[in-house]
């Protein structure tokens, strides 16, 4: 129930005024004899109307402290939730389904089904960070704006009932024969000694000290803004990529969502000597790496880049020797050193297509293991590429599919037309290795060998091998700067906040009766001592404690 608000001054105050905005008298529990609640100088809230629109309804919602500790609680638990496991993006070269069911069973089954492996990337994840967001910009507007008000608009002279409900309050009448002004403008001059400034009227007094201490909350709170506003701008595509990729030692590979392209030109491996190791590690046998090194090549595609059927056109921009802890970085493009894999791989082959009747080559083509084109040319044949079976294998019932994407036990379909073949095409399965094609029986893979034509390598100097694989984290994040600038304003009002205290002595002198109070929002005992000090040099002695009762010894 809302009280009425105009003060014995004569004073109309708004709404929701605790505090009278001209004097400081109470206007709620005005008999009273507890302390005031000096939180905005019960300067009145938008969030306090008396009859609230709908937009006043949500505005009230999202000012409440109450409802932003349940948002952060909420936001807090579903971070916690997304980090049991994880995220989608931390794992290469398999299904997320299956590597969820696979090594983490059935909780890592109902994991995934939830959507908690890509939480932080999430709609409703998304939504809490700008409900946050949200609640801090109405908070700090809802209590800043009185504050201002309050703070722009201070009274000197203030009511008695306000100055003797504060927590450091004097009362008691002045030695006799005291020039009243002249004492007033003296302690004037002893509180500006303290660095306070000091306003008077008459025989009334304000003085205060670091106001500006009473901004470094909302100055929080703007950092904690812009820095949400950074977390965000990394949903903008573009902003923001964590990616994992493997690239061949020797093999050029396109680099996810961008027009860039990295080649792994050598990969060097440097191990430690027996000699250097424990003896722990010696009776285990491991191979322990001391260093490992990527030379990598950084091209920027300039024409055919989301054409499939041609060779992309490729300009080099970057070189980098990329080791652990130092990245590869290009105009905001990081790639670190994340991990290698020993095991030779096929790259590519440049394999001939042969009529093995006559013994008639029609010419040969570069085949790469990965990406490979849709159609090729060799003499008079065409080649479409049907099938691609990185790893290939066959399921219970008999068909083929691809253990993994990587380039393990490679088979490739095509169909083939030209001169002496069915114009619908015959299909050709060529396994690029030969020990590959035994591993499967011939009934398996005769359906879709033609017997008129061969393919197969004709010479080794057209097959390149990889030794090593090279796994590398890709990152661009251009929203990063206004999250350092988010966490460096945020800084700025912690300090502002902890080293600094807003201190304010009030003082009124009524036919000889000295009346004084003091507020600070912390370091109460700073504040006594101040005061206390300052009143035994201009003739008052008082002990800090007694302060506390108004200046009545205990």
């Amino acid at each position: 129930m809302f009280h009425n608000t105009k003060c014995d001054c004569g004073h109309q105050n708004p709404t929701g005024t605790s505090l009278c905005e001209s004097c400081g008298n109470p206007l709620v529990d005005v008999d009273g004899r507890d302390l005031l609640e000096m939180r905005y100088d019960g300067m009145a809230r938008r969030s306090q109307k008396s009859n609230p629109s709908v937009l006043d309804k949500v505005w009230n919602f999202f000012s409440s402290v109450k409802i932003a500790v349940w948002i952060i609680i909420w936001t807090v638990v579903a971070s916690a939730v997304g980090t049991i496991f994880p995220q989608e993006n931390t794992f290469l070269d398999m299904d997320p389904a299956q590597y969820y069911a696979q090594n983490y069973g059935t909780l890592g089954t109902i994991y995934h089904f939830l959507g908690f492996s890509h939480t932080f990337s999430s709609w409703w994840f998304i939504t809490l960070l700008f409900m946050i967001g949200t609640s801090l910009v109405i908070c700090s507007l809802d209590r800043v704006l009185p504050l201002y008000r309050a703070l722009s608009k201070q009274q000197i002279r203030k009511h008695i009932n306000f100055l003797t409900r504060q927590k450091v309050t004097y009362v008691g009448k002045l030695p006799d024969q005291t020039d009243e002004e002249a004492w007033t403008s003296q302690l004037g001059v002893l509180l500006r000694k303290k660095n306070y400034r000091v306003h008077t009227d008459g025989t009334a007094l304000l003085a205060e000290k670091y106001r500006f201490s009473r901004w470094g909350p909302y100055i929080n709170h703007i950092g904690l803004i812009i820095f949400l506003l950074g977390v965000l701008m990394r949903s903008i595509p573009g902003w923001h990529m964590d990616e994992y990729m493997s690239v061949l030692e020797g093999e050029t590979k396109q680099i996810p969502h961008t027009s860039y392209y990295l080649k792994n030109e050598k990969f060097t491996l440097e191990l430690y000597d027996d000699k250097d190791l424990p003896a722990s590690i010696k009776e285990k046998g491991q191979i322990v790496p001391k260093t490992y090194e990527t030379k990598a090549v950084l091209y920027h595609c300039s024409a055919n880049c989301e054409d499939s059927s041609k060779e992309p056109t490729l300009e080099e921009v970057h070189k980098a020797d990329i080791t652990v802890n130092h990245p590869m970085d290009y105009k905001g493009l990081q790639a670190y050193q994340f991990d290698y894999k020993a095991s030779p791989m096929l790259i590519s082959v440049k394999p001939a297509l042969t009529n093995p009747q006559t013994g008639e080559s029609y010419g040969s083509f570069d085949l790469p293991m990965n990406n490979p084109k849709d159609e090729y040319t060799a003499g008079p044949y065409r080649l479409k590429l049907k099938g691609f079976f990185p790893e290939f294998g066959l399921d219970d019932k008999g068909q083929p599919i691809s253990k993994s994407n990587e380039p393990k036990a490679p088979a490739f379909i095509f169909s083939i037309t030209g001169p002496g073949l069915a114009a619908s095409g015959e299909p050709y399965m060529y396994f690029p290795r030969q020990i590959d094609k035994e591993s499967f029986s011939q009934d398996a893979i005769n359906g879709a060998i033609s017997q008129k034509l061969k393919i197969a390598v004709g010479s080794m100097e057209g097959v390149q091998f990889a030794q090593y694989t090279t796994y590398l984290n890709i990152r661009i994040d251009k929203a990063m700067p206004y999250i350092w600038v988010g966490s460096a304003i945020f800084m700025i009002g912690v300090i502002m906040g902890f080293y600094w205290q807003h201190r304010r002595i009030w003082i009124r002198i009524d036919d000889g009766m000295l009346t004084l109070g003091g507020h600070t929002n912390k370091n109460w005992f700073g504040l006594r001592n101040e005061v206390a000090a300052a009143l035994s040099k201009n003739h008052i002695d008082v002990s800090p404690k007694s302060l506390d009762k108004g200046g009545t010894p205990g």
